[in-house]
């Protein structure tokens, strides 16, 4: 049986949230790679696949902002492990059916019902990681975590090749799979502690009734939304923008998903290892956002590249964006034992979610501009606002997390 906490970040709660979240990021990605055969293969024309799959991509994410606080808030009522096994559980179901799929609305209602069954994998299980690894080492587990659950997008590619309903029934299958291996999973100690005391747990609207909670929670989202606007914008959309960039051979999709979840994979553990040699989370956030704004203004800048350049480009940009982790351990860091859940859950969620926004802000202004103006636009407005939210939340590195959210 696990100890509550323990120094050995190979154990198996890392592990199972690793795997947690390498399904996670399967099926995020998964979308993106088989968005055009699968809309192809439905029958929807030419001029309605950019539409179509923008009005899906919406569903799913908004599907995980729904999730993202269902999860989260059961995570804190009933215990990380029972959120745990529902959340994947709904995810395989959806899955599954997604590949038997005949119609556009069909598809639309399981994007939505699979990206609420998946909302809670990463923020409950980098919420479990943290509080049964010490102060000292979390920071390793959670890189960790997220590390080898980018390597989900690298699967998709590769599944894809087989067809698309048979990459969806693979990514149901795995999270059966999964559903098994959580058996051998326990609860957090300090998830224990707190079930005998009196403090109210998983109140998501407390999060609004305090200004001073409510900032600090708006700031932990507005950290990671870069991130989203690269992936659901510049990534999701490289071939719109291979063309308008004039890339001088046609852009993969596919491959640019797998090339920026590889590069995504190495800058996970790469901020892991800046974060505990400066001893702080703050200073490595700010220095990889950073990088990500002059790698985006390169990106930009790519016109006439090959498209091999374009997707080394793309793999040193996943690098950059590889502090989605530590932007999620921040967060967790950010509150008491008893919200804890509820926080890591849905500002991920949230942040994913307001892909929704930024595709309509960019798709209305890409009307009159055009798609690279239009992006560099969000992306001047987004990436500044992150660091400004970096600077504005508490160090959190070496804190103690074992204590109890005050309203």
């Amino acid at each position: 049986m696990l100890k509550e906490h323990t120094t050995n970040p190979f154990n198996i709660v890392v592990i199972v949230a690793a795997l947690g979240y390498f399904v996670d990021i399967y099926d995020l990605i998964l979308f993106s790679i088989v968005r055009i055969p699968s809309l192809q293969s439905l029958g929807i024309a030419a001029s309605e696949l950019k539409s179509s799959g923008i009005y899906l991509y919406n569903l799913q994410m908004g599907g995980m902002m729904v999730g993202g606080i269902v999860w989260g808030m059961l995570g804190d009522k009933k215990g990380r492990l029972s959120a745990l096994f529902l959340t994947i559980l709904l995810y395989s179901v959806a899955n599954i059916a997604n590949g038997f799929v005949t119609n556009l609305t069909q598809y639309a209602w399981l994007r939505s019902i699979a990206g609420f069954g998946l909302a809670g994998e990463l923020g409950v299980g980098i919420t479990l990681v943290s509080e049964v690894m010490t102060k000292e080492t979390r920071a390793w587990g959670t890189s960790l975590v997220a590390g080898f659950g980018v390597t989900g997008a690298v699967l998709a590619y590769f599944v894809a090749v087989w067809g698309w309903r048979e990459a969806y029934w693979t990514g149901g299958v795995l999270g059966l799979l999964l559903l098994g291996l959580r058996l051998y999973v326990h609860e957090s100690g300090m998830y224990h502690n707190i079930k005998s005391s009196d403090a109210k747990r998983g109140n998501f609207f407390s999060l609004f009734t305090n200004g001073k909670k409510f900032f600090k929670y708006l700031c932990c989202i507005l950290v990671g939304i870069p991130v989203w606007f690269a992936i659901g914008i510049l990534i999701v959309f490289s071939k719109e923008f291979g063309e308008a960039l004039g890339i001088t051979g046609p852009v993969n999709t596919g491959k640019t998903v797998m090339f920026h979840y590889i590069g995504a994979a190495i800058g996970s553990i790469l901020i892991g290892f800046v974060s505990q040699k400066l001893k702080s989370r703050r200073k490595a956030l700010v220095i990889f956002i950073v990088a990500m704004g002059i790698l985006c203004c390169c990106y930009f800048s790519a016109s006439g590249v090959s498209p091999n350049q374009f997707y080394f480009l793309i793999f040193v940009l996943g690098i950059a964006m590889g502090y989605w982790a530590m932007f999620v351990t921040v967060s967790s860091e950010q509150f008491g034992t008893n919200i804890r859940s509820t926080v890591t859950t849905t500002v991920p969620n949230f942040v994913r979610g307001t892909i929704v926004g930024m595709s309509i802000w960019w798709n209305y202004m890409a009307a009159g501009m055009g798609i690279i103006k239009s992006a560099m636009i969000i992306g001047a407005v987004v990436i500044p606002v992150a660091i400004a939210a970096v600077v504005m939340l508490k160090e959190t590195h070496g804190k103690d997390l074992d204590y109890i959210e005050v309203d």
